[in-house]
């Protein structure tokens, strides 16, 4: 209905907001997407019953994301697998003879988290799926190995130029901007303080033992009465009552994880080269990422019946009943993701991107502190969006647009600040598919991931906004992230003394 009165005005913007408020209030995320999309509904419908009624499945439809839904559904028979197989079991066992510590566990996580940096989704999976037995035995709560997963997620994702999201962010550039879009990328890298930061701070907090906040009662709550899941145990779906095998091996699990990488990364490799791509660096942002990791999914699989069943570690019912119980792990994450494709296909239908364009885009800013700016901007419509790529969509053409080719610098800092921005909205936003995914990957109960992440992404928010100021005037990425650095350490070392005297 493109005659709505609505569409293309600040209107556009109430339905995420109001699912992200309801969220937060009622501590209960699917009613709170679906009045949300219900609400946008009715917007585009001008309050017609019928019509509002049928956009909602006409977006639906348009937005959901079928491949994803199917590498989530193959994904989680893997995890079962590794599981059923006692190769996570295994490797618990082994990696408990090398981890010593709680720190060590936290370390490891996070250098796995750092290693897979194809993509995001697969990120958040695999890092769980293998390391949850490491950090459950040194009584990590849910939330802490959740913010780790996620905080090595989309920050590696977006500094790494071999990646989904390089070929995302690729994809956004303007012909016309004076560069090519793989090389503003990566010359963004050095000036995405949100990301950096956010790798810094998860290193730093895991090896001082720095927990405040709603963490720090999660945490205190896991070492003192065991309990990962902070009273919401029965809120996640768990694939721990899994029967494994006892004779299981650590090359059960560590194989086909390999594997897994290996043919994802190949797999990005063959569809960049076949859409035309002349090197390997093309050849990844040209990728189909969700094609790759459907066909590197199934070939583990298939790998998987012929490495398991033949040796009996797992019987061949055992095999095929992994797919059912794959998938009902995995339900919760699909729900989510459902309604949140929804609610951001119902605001893109109110014209989000025309209003946010006109808003931002006509506008007059000092050049100087454009940067900042956009950084504060793009956390906003990541944030209400639940949407980094979105984001990028929306707002690096604009920063292209403002400056041109005769003002690289300032472009490539205020494109690193868009896509910083767009990174950490993202993060603190509950109907984010990044987030939704770390819940899932930790089997963390969705709100305390989200509560619990908001409070430590204030930090580097805060450290990337002065960088951002600095940046503008000085152009200099040492300088910006020497003073972000030194920021955080102060903060992070201030928040530690208040929780050790609370």
């Amino acid at each position: 209905m493109e005659n709505s009165v609505f569409i293309g005005t600040a209107w556009s913007l109430l339905p995420p907001v109001i699912a992200i408020v309801l969220a937060f209030i009622t501590k209960e995320v699917y009613s709170s997407l679906l009045i949300g999309i219900i609400s946008g509904a009715l917007l585009y419908g001008q309050f017609n019953p019928w019509i509002s009624f049928e956009s909602i499945f006409t977006v639906m439809t348009e937005n959901i994301d079928l491949n994803i839904l199917i590498f989530l559904v193959m994904l989680g028979m893997i995890v079962i697998l590794l599981q059923k197989s006692g190769g996570s079991a295994a490797y618990g066992r082994w990696a408990g003879t090398k981890i010593k510590s709680k720190r060590s566990a936290l370390l490891a996580t996070t250098l796995l988290g750092v290693l897979i940096f194809v993509d995001d989704y697969f990120n958040c999976l695999t890092v769980g799926s293998v390391m949850r037995p490491v950090t459950d035995k040194y009584r990590v709560s849910r939330a802490k190995l959740a913010y780790i997963i996620d905080a090595t997620a989309a920050p590696v994702c977006i500094i790494a130029p071999i990646s989904s999201w390089a070929a995302a962010v690729n994809s956004y550039v303007p012909e016309d901007a004076g560069i090519n879009g793989l090389q503003l990328f990566i010359s963004t890298i050095p000036f995405n303080l949100y990301a950096l930061l956010t790798l810094f701070m998860v290193v730093y907090t895991s090896a001082r033992g720095i927990d405040f906040g709603l963490m720090k009662t999660h945490e205190d709550n896991a070492v003192n009465n065991g309990d990962l899941f902070t009273d919401h145990r029965d809120a996640v779906k768990s694939s721990e009552e899994v029967k494994e095998n006892p004779n299981g091996r650590v090359y059960d699990l560590v194989i086909p994880m390999i594997l897994l990488i290996v043919s994802a990364v190949g797999a990005m490799m063959y569809t960049g080269f076949s859409s035309g791509a002349g090197n390997i660096q093309q050849a990844f942002a040209d990728c189909d990422a969700e094609i790759s990791l459907i066909f590197a999914t199934f070939i583990t699989i298939l790998f998987l019946f012929f490495f398991y069943v033949p040796r009996k570690v797992v019987s061949f019912s055992e095999f095929m009943s992994s797919f059912i119980m794959g998938f009902q792990l995995m339900i919760p994450a699909i729900a989510i993701l459902t309604f949140a494709w929804t609610l951001k296909g119902m605001t893109q239908a109110l014209g989000i991107k025309d209003y946010v364009y006109n808003t931002v885009g006509s506008a007059s800013y000092g050049l100087n502190f454009v940067p900042v700016i956009m950084f504060i901007i793009a956390i906003f419509i990541a944030f209400s969006t639940g949407t980094s790529w979105g984001t990028f969509a929306i707002l690096v053409p604009i920063v292209t647009s403002i400056f041109g080719a005769e003002a690289l610098n300032m472009m490539i800092i205020s494109v690193s600040a868009v896509l910083a921005g767009a990174v950490c909205g993202d993060h603190i936003s509950p109907i984010s598919d990044t987030t939704i995914m770390s819940s899932a990957g930790a089997q963390c109960y969705h709100m305390n991931h989200v509560s619990t992440q908001m409070q430590y992404a204030i930090v580097p928010f805060i450290c990337c906004t002065v960088g951002y100021i600095i940046s503008g005037f000085t152009q200099n990425w040492i300088i910006s992230l020497a003073v972000g650095v030194i920021i955080m350490i102060a903060a992070l070392e201030i928040l530690r003394s208040r929780a050790s005297k609370q």
